[in-house]
């Protein structure tokens, strides 16, 4: 599925530039806690055989490379607006279990890659200057897979493995014209299928939870 990477790519960007013109346009970055409940990761091993393991993933967030997102809106009024957004995510198989399975590597670490269209309502200064919001989007995950089972080729590289959506609601308290801060939970779920070297697969649908702290400018 590599070679899908440039297609979606740009058909995302496309779809971004052709939405209406605003008045307001806010791009945020923002950073926090993401963890991700087990899931089940399942395939064919390279070189012959299959597997099927329940990992509880690990996040470690604030270990490089670190969890962060880029968000970029378009307020098409005072309430409503669009926008693109990359989350940087990652989960990574705790060390018991993918021995157990037969993996000298089984992670997605740099990192599970969220990337979606959103939209997104908002509440303008409707509590002591904060602004709730609430937000949602459809795309597609582009994971870095670094998987090797025990004695086989090791994967290692950007592949996009299938659809993924997130969902998000947090406030944010303007600092001065341009410049705010925010906080915010989000949740992300992702259905993976990639393609391993020496022939094997990956299956596994992941979930994300992640309380984010960031700041943005509006212009």
């Amino acid at each position: 599925m590599r070679h899908l990477i440039g297609p979606i790519f740009t058909a995302l960007l496309t779809g971004a530039l052709a939405l209406p013109a605003a008045a307001e346009f806010e791009l945020g970055v923002y950073s926090g806690w993401q963890t991700a409940p087990a899931s089940r990761a399942e395939g064919d091993r390279p070189g012959g055989g299959t597997y099927s393991e329940s990992f509880d993933w690990e996040g470690r967030s604030f270990e490089m490379p670190l969890y962060y997102g880029l968000r970029g809106t378009w307020w098409t009024g005072e309430r409503f607006g669009w926008g693109v957004e990359g989350t940087h995510t990652k989960v990574y198989a705790p060390d018991g279990a993918r021995n157990a399975a037969g993996f000298d590597r089984f992670e997605l670490s740099d990192g599970l890659n969220i990337i979606t269209l959103n939209a997104l309502r908002r509440w303008p200064n409707r509590w002591a200057g904060l602004t709730p919001y609430v937000g949602g989007g459809l795309g597609f995950a582009m994971p870095h897979v670094d998987v090797a089972p025990t004695g086989g080729p090791r994967t290692y590289g950007f592949e996009v493995t299938g659809p993924a959506a997130r969902v998000f609601a947090g406030a944010s308290y303007a600092v001065t014209e341009r410049w705010s801060v925010f906080g915010e939970y989000q949740a992300t779920w992702s259905d993976n299928t990639a393609d391993l070297d020496g022939g094997g697969s990956l299956e596994t649908e992941i979930v994300t939870n992640a309380l984010n702290l960031g700041v943005s400018y509006s212009f």
